[in-house]
């Protein structure tokens, strides 16, 4: 019986991914944002914490997918963006939930020590189609049917350390993202603080910008950066112990929109 089930929910989820890519409508969902573009609209969706789904018209894809999140509702993956080896980034789990297997099957993109850890690479050989690894400054178009790209930008720290001396983050290891798809461009920072690469980005429309000590940035670290690069709208993300509405106050005047969401609600949590 428990076979049978899983034939019909995988046959349902296939259905409604082909049924996707058709045009139908995206599903709404919990704190949604849409955005239009023009090459359609782009809906992303708050997992928890630093996970994400984006879902444009025939693509699903998902960022630092990662525990506590449950994944049983949600759809299968086109791609899979990982940002570092962290536990609250990097989920071998996560990928053997919303991985695809085959030719046109879910790909992953993630620096060279993500793809060197031997259980993701595992589940990566058994669940998708492939992974490409990706270093600062590197841009990869992961499918030309959908007309997007990623470009991997440099996330690292610069003051804040652990105890002995070394960076949470160091120069080099992990990636953060730009998305872009139609006129529009959207960056995930990962865990970064305000870097100078960060301060010179240019033409960002939307910003996902990480604050959280010790380990990233303070929400007035996080505003002063985002003041230099200036995107259109910005949402705080991977904020756990910081104060958002800290960061929402230092950008008043600014002319860029702020949008505060909750990522630590039970919606997606285990």
């Amino acid at each position: 019986m428990k076979f049978f089930l899983a034939v019909i929910a995988c046959a349902a989820l296939a259905v409604s991914a082909s049924a996707q890519g058709r045009g139908m409508a995206i599903p709404v969902r919990p704190q949604q944002q849409s955005f239009d573009t023009s090459a359609g609209q782009v809906k992303i969706t708050p997992l928890y914490h630093a996970s994400v789904l984006i879902e444009i018209p025939g693509a699903t894809i998902y960022i630092d997918p990662a525990k506590p999140v449950v994944f049983d509702n949600l759809p299968t993956a086109q791609a899979i963006l990982i940002t570092d080896v962290h536990s609250d980034h990097m989920d071998a789990d996560a990928i053997y939930e919303i991985g695809n297997a085959g030719a046109r099957g879910t790909r992953v993109v993630a620096p060279a020590a993500v793809l060197k850890d031997p259980k993701v690479a595992k589940m990566i050989e058994e669940n998708t189609s492939g992974a490409k690894a990706l270093a600062n400054g590197e841009t990869a178009v992961v499918d030309n049917r959908n007309g997007w790209s990623i470009e991997a930008v440099p996330m690292y720290n610069i003051d804040h350390k652990m105890p002995s001396g070394e960076p949470y983050h160091p120069k080099g290891r992990g990636n953060g993202y730009i998305l872009t798809f139609g006129d529009k461009r959207f960056y995930f920072s990962g865990d970064t603080e305000g870097i100078p690469e960060m301060r010179a980005l240019k033409n960002i429309d939307v910003a996902f910008v990480c604050m959280n000590m010790p380990y990233t940035m303070t929400p007035e670290e996080a505003a002063d950066a985002v003041k230099a690069f200036h995107p259109k709208v910005v949402i705080p993300y991977h904020y756990q112990g910081s104060d958002p509405q800290i960061f929402a106050k230092a950008l008043e005047g600014t002319g860029i929109e702020v949008r505060l969401l909750d990522w630590y609600s039970d919606k997606y949590k285990k």
